[in-house]
């Protein structure tokens, strides 16, 4: 298996930045697209429960009604690809049987001998005290699809910008979401760079390692 090396991997992050303005005219490649949404698909998420779904808003006029939800910010539709990450109102016991008979069959096992896993899960997110805040649990597993698009985008020379200044329950309507299991969390614009973006040239601003990683 080939792998970047380090030094390759850090000059991939370092260009990487929060894109203000896309050129238009730039689009993905179909195969590296279809690359991104199997990095979408394979993110890991806490009992691999994977309480999300990704819409790919490639609509000129969905975008349009977007824009104005999202504090008018151009990226919706000047990007090539955008991404609205959605997640589950609630885990329920058929959402965890649908998981386990997944797993099941793409291991070759029996679904009985994942009863044990199953009713750990439904003991926890269905009737255990995270059922209270399953909502915000499976919000914060959009946020590591979100890390994972981007830093694979980034490896691939692919720019993005996240935009949690958005409406949710605006992108809910326009979306269709209201009556539907899921809601809208935060969304990643995908594309290229315009060479008239003044941010690609600020040097990044973070903290020394030493003031944000301590080793115990």
């Amino acid at each position: 298996m080939s792998t970047l090396n380090s030094t390759q991997l850090l000059e991939q992050l370092n260009w990487r930045y929060a894109v203000k303005k896309f050129d238009a005219n730039k689009k993905i490649a179909a195969a590296d697209w279809s690359t991104l949404e199997q990095v979408l698909t394979l993110t890991p998420s806490s009992y691999g429960l994977q309480p999300w779904k990704f819409m790919i808003i490639q609509n000129p006029a969905v975008r349009q009604q977007l824009t104005p939800l999202t504090w008018g910010q151009t990226q919706v539709q000047d990007c090539s690809h955008f991404v609205v990450f959605t997640h589950l109102r609630k885990i329920n016991e058929s959402y965890i049987h649908k998981y386990v008979q997944a797993i099941a069959k793409t291991r070759g096992v029996p679904s009985e001998s994942l009863k044990g896993f199953a009713e750990m899960m439904i003991g926890d997110v269905v009737k255990g005290p995270r059922s209270k805040v399953a909502d915000t649990w499976a919000a914060k597993q959009c946020y590591i699809a979100m890390g994972n698009l981007m830093t694979s985008a980034a490896v691939l020379g692919i720019d993005t910008c996240p935009m949690e200044g958005l409406e949710p329950a605006g992108y809910d309507k326009v979306l269709g979401l209201e009556a539907s299991e899921y809601q809208t969390v935060m969304a990643v614009a995908c594309g290229y760079r315009h060479a008239e973006d003044a941010y690609q040239k600020l040097k990044k601003a973070r903290f020394e390692s030493r003031e944000v990683i301590t080793i115990v």
